[in-house]
């Protein structure tokens, strides 16, 4: 990070610090988060006296973790060398006490220690990897759940779920089917229900490409698919688990599409931070301790950034990663990738430039058509805008009869967006 805090290991949260309660599974030799977000809850709460649902014989009555200013946190790295100054080597105490690896260049600035936000947390990879995590645990995919032997053994060591124990049957330990994942069939469902979806043009990527129905499972999604499912699709496609696992994920599933709204009201927020602490908690009384990374963490924090940086449009890597992608489609020559990507940059911009000094109907990148635009005006067409857009019509269509409903929905759009309407209006 450009902060100098290290995102790995036990105090990867840039947040919380050393003031967390991580720890590492016995059997599955990873670090989980999990029941470290009761702390957040009112001292009040019920969650916090809980002895079953989380940690086996254990309640929690820990304050939340203090948010250093940024004079203390000085103090911490004034004295850590800068990158410029020596070689990136692993700190005394890295790790253990602290995950800093360097003081970073931002500090030589006179107001960053009086900065309220000194890092910034990705909401695109946070939201991605938490989608991964839920997705293929409730799929079940044995490459990627969490839900495996070990994470079994860990759920008998930790907590107290006896459905979800590891039975012995045959001389050998078998995994009973867990109430929060999905059988074959109901998979293929879920598959060829992706597979024929239908969404506007420019909202998500195909998505039936990502579609595997033999083993049912979605394959090499984007992150900006996974952006679109968590938000849209998730609560529909999962609506058939029962209703103590859905409604957990349908609050995490609407909590990503708040945050993520290009307008954020302050009020909102408020009542989002709120409500954030309790979203949090109630996955760990359903998932087993492995699960629980700190992608599953973060989001804890997302809503304070919100307030203090804005909306996360002007702060996640979807523009930078577009940017990247398509420098990298420019590189001709892999011995020498800066140059090619130096020198197709120049060339479109001197295009571009020039450009300007064409004729209006000279075709160029500034006018080019819609990519839906076959580019025949047709006579025949009804002069009204809605009615007269450029495009194609897809390789198969059908004939269908409208219902009442329906036609009158289609009526009101069209008064609603016809400009030649407007005038009638007062």
């Amino acid at each position: 990070m450009l902060s100098g805090w290290s995102t790995a290991g036990k105090l990867a949260c840039p947040c919380c610090m050393e003031d967390t309660k991580v720890f590492t599974l016995k059997h599955g030799g990873k670090t989980t988060w999990f029941d470290c977000h009761r702390r957040f809850l009112p001292m009040d709460h019920e969650f916090r006296r809980n002895t079953s649902a989380f940690m086996k014989n254990r309640t929690d009555y820990d304050e939340p973790p203090a948010t250093l200013s940024g004079e203390k946190i000085w103090e911490r790295v004034k004295n850590f060398p800068k990158v410029t100054e020596s070689p990136l080597l692993k700190l005394p105490g890295y790790g253990v006490e602290y995950n800093w690896t360097k003081q970073t260049i931002f500090w030589e600035l006179l107001y960053w220690k009086h900065n309220l936000l000194r890092h910034n947390l990705d909401v695109m990879h946070i939201e991605k990897n938490f989608f991964d995590n839920l997705f293929h645990t409730i799929m079940d995919d044995k490459n990627r759940t969490k839900d495996n032997l070990k994470a079994r053994m860990d759920l008998q060591e930790y907590c107290r779920r006896r459905e979800l124990e590891l039975r012995q049957e045959n001389n050998r330990m078998v995994k009973p089917k867990a109430i929060y994942s999905f059988k074959m069939d109901d998979k293929r469902k879920i598959g060829d229900w992706v597979r024929n979806l239908r969404m506007p043009d420019g909202y998500a990527s195909n998505l039936s490409n990502c579609v595997e129905m033999k083993e049912g499972k979605l394959m090499y999604m984007k992150s900006h698919d996974c952006h679109i499912f968590i938000e849209s699709l998730l609560p529909i496609a999962f609506s058939a688990l029962p209703e103590r696992i859905w409604k957990p994920i349908t609050e995490i599933s609407l909590l990503f599409k708040d945050l993520c709204s290009n307008t954020l009201r302050e009020e909102n927020l408020v009542l989002m931070e709120s409500n954030i602490h309790l979203i949090i908690n109630k996955p760990a009384k359903c998932f087993p301790c492995g699960f629980f990374n700190v992608m599953e963490h973060l989001p804890v924090h997302l809503i304070r950034e919100a307030r203090l940086g804005g909306p996360v449009q002007c702060r996640w890597m979807y523009p930078f990663e577009r940017t990247i992608g398509k420098c990298k489609r420019t590189v001709k020559q892999k011995s020498k990738i800066e140059g090619s990507i130096c020198e197709a940059y120049l060339v479109k911009e001197t295009s571009h430039f020039c450009s300007y000094y064409f004729e209006h109907h000279v075709p160029c990148l500034r006018n080019s058509p819609n990519r839906h635009d076959e580019g025949d005006n047709d006579p025949l067409a009804p002069p009204i805008s809605i009615f007269n857009q450029p495009g194609r019509s897809f390789k198969k269509y059908q004939k269908i009869n409208w219902t009442g409903m329906e036609k009158k929905s289609a009526t009101t759009h069209v008064l609603l967006n016809c400009p030649e309407v407007q005038q009638f209006y007062e």
